[in-house]
């Protein structure tokens, strides 16, 4: 189905977001297949929708058994994280309307399962990686035929373990943000392992619904082994006790804040205290967005790949379809963000100069004068400020080529300390890489060129160095994700990219991204 023909369905189907599924009945001694073509035409106004019917010829498409299969699934529409969006309304009673509706039903459903509800390439500027294409219209026809409307629908979504993780985490956060309260902690002094607070009860029960925390019945909270999941333990909890800040609870902080972007300290303060307080709707909303980013990925990805998750800012670098490699990256910060792209990386890069593209030079290095820019290793050379092969070039010592027309690209930094940090968007909107040159040298090496790499670094000046074999490299945005262990992560909305997907889904977007202060570095570099 063709993205107007999706935004029309769904524009529909999508009136007054949460409900519940209304069931459309059907009476049984209506036969739909009675309904005249004339009767089709003037009911159907989607283009997908008229193009389903003449296909078929204007016959009416539902009878009662596959309406009911349809409605089954859509009463689950829970596991996909769809059930904000009410895709099938109470129907009239003219058969014309009721098959039409259905019609309207399967088909946006079928294309939020297979493509997506919403349309990547719509919502941002830059969207390239490759997204999912199903034949809707066909696929809906052959269900029908074969009465097996139910069993088509569950086969469109992934079908991969991290896709099932984030529907159970999904379903699960749903039950909890329908009935469970949530503490609201209030503002206050910061706190520090050891110290007493009246609010150290209500973190704890944060933590512990997070799971974060486990509850114990230890008599005492930092007893046991060290590497034991963190409890809080009747020291947290009985007598006076109950407001001391243990050591458990500040490994509990520390984890909540290296998986959310967080400086990891342990102390309690303003940024931890806004992530105790986002409860079970606020991470049902990004699951729901997470299952929505994976909608619209191809279902058979290329096997050698090198995937970046600028939101979690790491690297995965896959091979026959399993992860052999993973490491830091440092991503662009919320003003310089990292476009979502896919494009082939063509070369090895040794010993790179740096262009200094404008809009840098500009914001950072006007003004500059001939010595200031040798003390950078930097020369003018037509205009444009050049940086010279070296240690401290903003490139490093290598640069990994894409092939795309935006100038982004992977390349190693002379700002390696920067890695340590738990908040990585910093960079201009290239991608820079830890321990860069052993990344380099494992690809070389893959591709059989090591010698030929080796021989490059050591010329000193800048040499290329094609691949024989392209590799994929896909910059993703997944701020809710499955990690390798299979546990779901939670990183920081850094760009507020979640919002407009999210209201798209039917959710309140409103307070749904917190702003992310970037530290002021001395830092040069794309």
């Amino acid at each position: 189905m063709k993205t107007a023909t999706r935004a029309a369905i769904l524009t529909l189907l999508m009136v007054g977001g949460c409900g519940n599924q209304s069931d459309g009945a059907t009476p049984a001694d209506q036969p739909l297949q009675t309904v005249s073509a004339e009767s089709l035409k003037a009911q159907a106004s989607a283009k997908g929708t008229r193009t389903f019917y003449e296909n078929r010829g204007w016959k009416a498409a539902w009878s009662k058994n596959s309406a009911d299969a349809l409605k089954s699934a859509l009463s689950r529409r829970a596991q996909n994280g769809l059930d904000h969006i009410r895709f099938l309304d109470a129907t009239a009673s003219d058969p014309a309307a009721r098959d039409v509706a259905l019609t309207n039903a399967a088909l946006a459903y079928a294309e939020a399962l297979a493509n997506g509800a919403t349309d990547p390439r719509e919502l941002y500027d830059i969207y390239t990686i490759p997204v999912a294409k199903a034949d809707i219209l066909s696929g809906l026809q052959t269900a029908l035929d074969k009465g097996q409307v139910e069993q088509w629908l569950a086969s469109l979504p992934p079908q991969d373990s991290a896709y099932k993780a984030l529907s159970d985490a999904y379903l699960k956060l749903h039950d909890a943000a329908s009935g469970e309260s949530w503490p609201s902690i209030p503002e206050g002094d910061l706190i520090h392992e050891g110290e007493r607070d009246p609010r150290v009860p209500a973190i704890a029960t944060a933590l512990e619904k997070a799971g974060y925390l486990q509850p114990s019945m230890a008599q005492d909270s930092d007893s046991g082994s060290a590497g034991q999941v963190p409890q809080a333990g009747s020291a947290s909890r009985n007598g006076d006790d109950n407001t001391l800040y243990t050591s458990r609870m500040k490994q509990a902080v520390e984890q909540m804040q290296e998986e959310r972007g967080l400086a990891q300290d342990g102390v309690v303060g303003p940024e931890t205290l806004a992530e105790l307080n986002r409860g079970p709707q606020a991470r049902e909303k990004a699951l729901a967005v997470a299952l929505e980013r994976r909608r619209w990925l191809v279902r058979n990805p290329p096997p050698v790949r090198i995937d970046v998750n600028t939101a979690a800012a790491q690297l995965s670098y896959i091979r026959d379809g399993s992860v052999v490699d993973t490491r830091k990256v440092i991503v662009g910060r919320p003003d310089w963000e990292t476009p979502q792209l896919s494009a082939p990386m063509f070369r090895l890069v040794a010993n790179p100069t740096w262009t200094v593209p404008r809009s840098i030079e500009k914001e950072e290095l006007s003004g500059l004068g001939p010595g200031a820019l040798r003390r950078r290793n930097m020369v003018r050379r037509n205009g444009w400020i050049v940086q010279l092969p070296g240690p401290d070039n903003a490139l490093g010592l290598v640069k990994f080529d894409l092939r795309d027309k935006y100038a982004i690209y992977l390349h190693d930094t002379g700002a390696r300390s920067l890695f340590n940090r738990s908040l990585r968007q910093l960079s201009h909107g290239c991608v820079r890489v830890d321990n860069a040159l052993d990344f380099a040298s494992r690809i070389a090496g893959d591709q059989g060129i090591t010698d030929k790499w080796q021989n490059a670094r050591a010329r000193g000046s800048e040499t290329f160095v094609a691949l024989p074999q392209n590799i994929t490299v896909r910059l993703l945005y997944h701020p809710t994700f499955v990690d390798s262990a299979g546990n779901v992560v939670w990183k920081q909305d850094v760009y507020g990219w979640n919002r407009a997907i999210a209201k798209q889904l039917g959710f309140d977007s409103s307070g749904s991204h917190r702003s992310i202060d970037v530290p002021s570095l001395d830092d040069l570099g794309p």
